[in-house]
């Protein structure tokens, strides 16, 4: 069964939901009147129908948590969410790894000297990059602070709390490594089944942005045997079933740590649907269907790098002053084929655009990183 709404639902996912007659609930968002809808009351019983639930955001886990409480979604959605919980149940795994929880007051009171740098700062409960700030020494500290400060003011009501919930922070240490994030789901036997993977490249080490992630053939086959240890333990202690996550994570030589699992989804803002136009890969449908990728033929036939792209709204920027963006000298500044363009009321959203685009190899498109958003923005002043 799919729960779906905002921020974004793309017209794959819908098509998808509607060539298979997946059971979908019932929402205003729905705009296409051909699908199988399903009312709250028919909730628990298109669950066991179907024994899958998939939403594309996580502004449904009230809802699911309410109409499933009977089950072990609400277990695994509060698990993995509070990113403390999520930690705490790992310690199993990563006995070593040193987080602490603050409230948001705490945090803006803490003595820097008492902290065991570097780490990381974050929403106990986030969305995307909201929040997080990578603190490498005390005199970085101060400055963390207000930036933390000033998102918050920026995104407040953007999500609902069980999304984003800046209460309470957690303070945890910095992994190195490169950062990859993964999408992946349990079958009914507890079996992770890998169905993508991304190499989240950053400017320097003080970005956290969400600008671009990286896929090819190369990279998941480089490295989808050796997660087989963190996926597997995850079974082992929580035996998820028929369940959906995406897992970003910090890979160092052989050693692999997970920063947060994101549950019932894959990669945010439908940008999940990447796999399909790189390989493919409806993951929709490998989901409720329990499909699993061949990756020897796939690496063995497509030998191309696959990315998507963020056109992020600047923070420093006020949206009222914006009267456009340039998509089409931003598609250009790629320098890559062009797969797919979704664009974004940028008023509302924090991003203008995502490209789905392709090249031959990460170097051709790694500038992208260095990109100015504001280069693409046209101010109603300069009118």
């Amino acid at each position: 069964m799919f729960f779906l709404d905002e921020p974004y639902v793309s017209d794959f996912l819908i098509e998808t939901i509607r060539k298979n007659n997946y059971p979908v609930l019932d929402n205003p968002i729905l705009k296409e009147k051909n699908l199988n809808t399903v009312t709250t009351d028919k909730i628990y019983s298109s669950f066991i129908e179907t024994n899958h639930v998939y939403s594309n955001s996580e502004n449904s886990i009230d809802i699911i948590k309410t109409y499933l409480k009977d089950t072990k979604i609400p277990y695994y959605i509060d698990l993995f969410k509070d990113k403390v919980s999520f930690r705490e149940i790992l310690s199993k795994l990563y006995p070593d790894f040193y987080f602490r929880k603050v409230s948001y007051n705490e945090l803006i009171n803490l003595d820097k000297n008492s902290i065991s740098y570097p780490v990381v700062i974050k929403p106990a409960v986030g969305f995307l990059s909201f929040g997080v700030y990578s603190v490498y020494n005390s005199s970085e500290f101060e400055g963390a602070i207000k930036a933390i400060v000033q998102s918050i003011e920026k995104t407040k009501g953007m999500f609902p709390e069980s999304v984003l919930n800046c209460d309470n922070f957690i303070i945890e240490k910095y992994i190195e490594g490169i950062e990859y994030a993964l999408d992946v789901y349990y079958d009914e036997n507890s079996n992770p089944v890998i169905l993508n993977l991304f190499y989240h490249p950053f400017l320097n080490k003080y970005d956290v942005s969400d600008r671009m992630y990286v896929s090819s053939p190369s990279i998941i086959m480089k490295y989808k045997d050796k997660l087989s240890p963190l996926l597997n333990g995850i079974s082992k202690l929580i035996c998820p079933k028929n369940f959906p996550m995406h897992i970003e994570l910090r890979i160092n030589g052989d050693e692999i740590v997970p920063i947060e699992i994101n549950p019932l989804r894959f990669a945010g803002w439908c940008t999940t649907d990447l796999a399909y136009f790189a390989y493919n890969i409806n993951i929709y449908e490998y989901f409720m269907e329990n499909k699993k990728p061949d990756w020897e033929y796939i690496n063995s036939t497509n030998k191309g790098v696959y990315a998507f792209v963020m056109g992020e709204v600047p923070l420093d920027i006020e949206k009222s002053d914006i009267m456009s963006f340039d998509i089409e000298s931003f598609k250009k500044d790629t320098k890559s084929e062009i797969l797919d363009v979704r664009e974004f009321d940028y008023r509302i959203k924090p991003m203008f655009c995502v490209l789905f685009i392709k090249a031959d190899s990460y170097e051709n498109i790694k500038h992208i990183l260095n990109l100015d958003m504001r280069k693409y923005i046209r101010l109603k002043s300069a009118v």
